[in-house]
């Protein structure tokens, strides 16, 4: 790929995700945003030049317009092959009788409203990249976009309840993954969602079974295999297909 752009990734599973990238040489370029930039970030770019971060507090849809020239002086008309939006959050106390309005609020803003804005914001990047590359098949080879999702937001897998801020806004997700796959197919543009594990994590937490490595990797390795038919669904970070 020439270009992969991941939210949230000065820490947790998107700064493993840039870490893999790099160690790899997976892309020619790699743009990581964040609101606030980690030793962690600032160490990997140092040793790899390809990566740029980019400050993108994903709660201020606003800026989003500042994104396209950044990457587009880096990319000259190159476009974008593959966004990833992986920023999200999830709050503590989720059960219906602690249950807050402003929690909801937020997870609704992080995790549903700021990776739609978003990929509207870079849509001409990614529709630049899909006309340049439109000898290749649709793929993250051309265009695609990856909205990193959770299984906790399958309504036909929820057999526990409770959740409520992060299960609704990742339901959501998963519903504007189905519609972008729909909006963005005139345009060879794959749009997927993805869940990738209960990882150990800040938000996974210590008991997580599963590490960010094997985590990343898999989420790529799927990734990399996905074509037009492919589009619309919602995966794990193996590939196996999950039920909406």
């Amino acid at each position: 790929m020439k270009s992969v752009l991941i939210t949230g990734a000065n820490r947790g599973l998107g700064l493993g995700m840039v870490k893999y990238l790099t160690k790899h040489n997976k892309a020619e370029n790699i743009f990581a945003t964040c609101r606030t930039t980690s030793e962690e970030l600032k160490n990997v770019a140092q040793e790899y030049k390809n990566l740029h971060i980019l400050h993108l507090d994903v709660k201020n849809t606003t800026n989003y317009v500042d994104l396209s020239p950044q990457i587009s002086k880096v990319m000259g008309t190159q476009g974008l092959n593959l966004l990833i939006n992986n920023a999200g959050i999830s709050t503590k106390f989720t059960k219906l009788n602690l249950v807050k309005a402003e929690q909801l609020l937020e997870n609704l803003t992080v995790n549903t409203i700021a990776p739609i804005m978003l990929t509207k914001a870079l849509i001409p990047l990614l529709k630049q990249a899909a006309e340049l590359n439109k000898d290749k098949p649709v793929s993250a080879y051309r265009a695609a976009v990856i909205n990193m999702s959770s299984v906790l937001g399958s309504i036909a897998q929820n057999d526990q309840g409770g959740f409520y801020p992060y299960r609704c806004s990742k339901a959501a997700l998963n519903a504007a993954t189905k519609s972008m796959s729909i909006d963005l197919k005139k345009d060879q543009i794959l749009v997927a969602s993805m869940h990738p594990g209960w990882v150990k994590t800040d938000m996974g937490g210590k008991n997580a079974p599963l590490d960010v490595e094997t985590s990343v990797s898999g989420i790529f390795e799927t990734v990399g295999k996905l074509g037009e038919a492919d589009s619309g669904k919602f995966l794990q970070y193996d590939g196996t297909e999950l039920p909406w």
